[in-house]
């Protein structure tokens, strides 16, 4: 495994799933981890699929059970749609952690409607989590990064932004495309300061925010993928780590598909 040590990573919506299972992996690898998630999204898109579930309650669990594995780690409540708050949970995790190396834009929602049903203010939600969230994120994290005169950004997006026929997911499907292309563009920007961006395509991974594997569309990716199955959070987390590390120290602008094959099936 590669080793993270002395580095100093910033997870947006690492509570759980994705997040949780990449922030897990940074600390395993040795890396002190700032944790940012909000407590509820309100709106028509969905950040869990239970109401049940509060982001920043449950990144505080997370950060706790971080530190038994002798690492630092914090948990920051923060809205990434405000300029405000990801300008504060950069500073949080720098006077709290000591640096930044290492950016993880995870926070995101999904929205599942038609094109004609769809409402604006869910379209609007959605991108104002899934790419202006990742925009101010960066935005925040990057003087911080430039310090070091090399850093990480890793973008969390998904093979449904790469075109694969997922059903009734439009506007998130959309959302991540801009963000892939906002990943090539902040990767062709930063270059020359020694900063990699690269993103992470999921294919359908098992997390709260997802439906349950008895669901119908379950049904249809386990028909079609290649491997049979769909996903785990840990299957994203290994290659997030390796992206963070030394040895991808080259890799930047690049798309890295996780999707059991899925999208070429």
């Amino acid at each position: 495994m590669a080793s993270m040590d002395g580095q100093v990573a910033l997870v947006t919506g690492g509570a759980r799933g994705i997040g949780r299972g990449i922030a897990f992996a940074l600390a395993k690898a040795g890396a002190d981890v700032a944790i940012a998630d909000l407590e509820r999204i309100s709106g028509g898109a969905q950040q869990y699929s239970s109401s049940t579930i509060g982001g920043f309650t449950e990144a505080q669990k997370t950060a706790a059970e971080i530190t038994t594995l002798g690492r630092r780690s914090v948990a920051i409540q923060a809205d990434v749609r405000k300029k405000a708050d990801a300008a504060r949970m950069v500073e949080e995790t720098l006077s709290r952690l000591g640096a930044l190396h290492i950016l993880v834009c995870n926070a995101g929602v999904v929205s599942v409607a038609s094109v004609e049903s769809m409402d604006e203010d869910t379209w609007d939600l959605t991108f104002d989590v899934n790419v202006k969230g990742v925009f101010l994120s960066c935005q925040a994290a990057i003087p911080a990064l430039k310090t070091h005169g090399k850093g990480c950004i890793i973008n969390i997006a998904s093979i449904a932004g790469l075109g694969t026929a997922l059903s009734g997911n439009t506007p998130y499907a959309a959302s991540k495309a801009a963000l892939i292309g906002l990943t090539r563009r902040f990767a062709l920007d930063l270059g020359d300061y020694g900063i990699n961006v690269n993103t992470i395509c999921p294919g359908v991974i098992i997390t709260d925010m997802t439906r349950g594997p008895e669901t119908a569309q379950y049904a249809n990716v386990i028909r079609h993928s290649m491997l049979g199955r769909v996903g785990r959070p840990e299957e994203i987390a290994g290659p997030a780590v390796f992206l963070a590390s030394a040895e991808a120290a080259f890799m930047t602008g690049q798309v890295i598909t996780i999707d059991g094959g899925l999208g070429i099936a």
